[in-house]
């Protein structure tokens, strides 16, 4: 007769306890922040200075630094009614709802399970038999749980905390994103306008010079080729007047959408542009950039990668398990509540792989690239990082500089357009030179009003390198 072998409750309930005292043991390497090449001061801005970064601090309202009420009033749309924005925050709340679920693998599931039927039996083709039937019904309660002894869902726990964190960082990201870009298309409207009306003033000189020319070549003074000169010019210039409607239309489609609007339901009106451009100030941190969300996110990402290494070198050890059920079964309801038809049961489970062809040391070394690839592609968004502030910061140095010298070249322009156009009148100088004068200071205008609008872009995309402007107050 084959021998058993049983332990007693209170021996099987110590050894599935046993797992308790070993919790704890995380096989996943201890995690430090990649080393990154981190200058003190930029080349660009040698007075900056060194500090602490800090993703977590607020990045305030930035584009108040622009004066403009329209784009204040613009703005907080975007975190409203922004679709990718919306996306992003979707994403956001699924990677919360996966965090709570990796969570709740440390916890024992709980189960009830309840049930009743009726059987019996027929009649026989041969010999009429009585049928008999019979109730039955059961309740039991039951509870199984895996002790985390090794750290795998632990590390899974952190990992899902760790992407999440990421996923905030891809929302403000997302957000700031948006922002700049509404910044960048309102401030390139207001160019259109500011060009339009300069097209206009234009259009009107040039109507005047048109007027001119055929006055002199009424009374004979001047030839025909000088009023068809004048003609080719007002129509270009009316021509060059509606391209700059049609892109002011443009950007104007492109800022209902960002706010979450259908271009038909949205008008800007014109109005005037500030052309204000927020100064760097002094003393500003150089790592004031950490605040930047994509190199959050990428530095969370590494942190998540370090967690799986400690999931898969999980596998090298046994699973174990804890299960326990109490229940009743009977013929009737009110068997269910008598001592003697009671089961209870207490279990202790674990499985081990002993061989699997390196499937676990694959998983484990491809868990460490996974981590070391993380790893670089945080360094790279670092540098990339510090790289797009040396050049806005290049950028907003030689815009300043562009701006003034375009106001003294089209301060001389206009000048000399109205010497010629004097002398035209007086007969010393042909038509073509007015129009060559009259293109040139045209040309010198349009440039001086995108070398400011070039400012506030570059000033945008500063802001958007540093991770949202530069307050810095905790």
């Amino acid at each position: 007769m084959p021998s058993s072998f049983s332990l007693p409750p209170r021996r099987l309930l110590r050894i599935g306890l046993l797992p308790l005292l070993l919790g704890g043991c995380a096989l996943s390497p201890v995690y430090e922040r990649p080393a990154t090449p981190a200058p003190a001061a930029f080349k660009e801005a040698q007075d900056w200075v060194a500090a602490m970064p800090a993703d977590a601090l607020d990045r305030g309202k930035w584009w108040t630094l622009f004066d403009d009420q329209q784009l204040n009033e613009l703005e907080p749309a975007v975190g409203v009614s922004n679709q990718n924005v919306a996306a992003a925050t979707a994403a956001y709340a699924q990677a919360r709802a996966l965090v709570e679920q990796q969570r709740a693998a440390l916890f024992p599931v709980v189960s009830l399970d309840a049930g009743a039927s009726r059987s019996g039996g027929g009649t026989s083709s041969t010999r009429t038999t009585t049928g008999r039937s019979g109730n039955s019904v059961q309740l039991s309660i039951g509870a199984t749980w895996e002790p985390d002894v090794w750290g795998r869902l632990r590390g899974a726990a952190n990992s899902a905390s760790a992407s999440a964190q990421a996923s905030a960082a891809d929302l403000a990201s997302a957000t700031l994103s948006a922002q700049g870009e509404l910044a960048v298309n309102y401030f390139s409207l207001r160019l259109a306008d500011a060009q339009g009306v300069l097209l206009r003033d234009t259009i009107a000189g040039y109507e005047r010079a048109l007027q001119i020319a055929r006055n002199r070549y009424a009374a004979g003074v001047a030839t025909r080729t000088d009023v068809l000169q004048a003609e080719t010019q007002l129509a270009n210039a009316r021509a060059d007047e509606a391209g700059v409607t049609r892109q002011r239309a443009q950007f104007e489609h492109a800022i209902a959408v960002l706010i979450g609007k259908a271009p038909a339901d949205f008008t800007l009106a014109p109005a005037a542009w500030s052309v204000a451009v927020p100064q760097v100030p002094t003393g500003l941190p150089s790592t004031l950039l950490q605040r930047r969300p994509d190199i959050a996110a990428a530095e969370r990402r590494v942190a998540a990668a370090n967690e799986q290494i400690g999931v898969a070198r999980a596998a090298y050890f046994p699973n174990i398990g804890l299960n326990a059920s109490y229940g009743s079964s009977g013929s009737r309801v009110p068997d269910l509540f008598n001592a003697g038809t009671t089961i209870w049961s207490l279990g202790l489970s674990a499985a081990e792989t002993l061989f699997n062809a390196g499937a676990t040391s694959a998983k484990v070394a491809g868990a460490q690239a996974a981590q070391e690839e993380a790893a670089a592609r945080y360094r790279q968004t670092v540098l990339a990082a510090f790289q797009d502030v040396e050049n806005q910061l290049a950028a907003a140095q030689v815009l300043a500089r562009q701006q003034d010298l375009r106001r003294q070249a089209s301060q001389a322009a206009d000048e000399a357009e109205r010497l010629m156009l004097n002398r035209y009148r007086a007969g010393q100088v042909s038509f073509s030179e007015v129009v060559s004068a009259q293109a040139t200071a045209l040309s010198a205008r349009r440039a001086l009003v995108q070398a400011q609008a070039d400012r506030q872009t570059a000033a945008i995309a500063l802001i958007q390198a540093l991770g949202g402007g530069w307050h810095a107050e905790p």
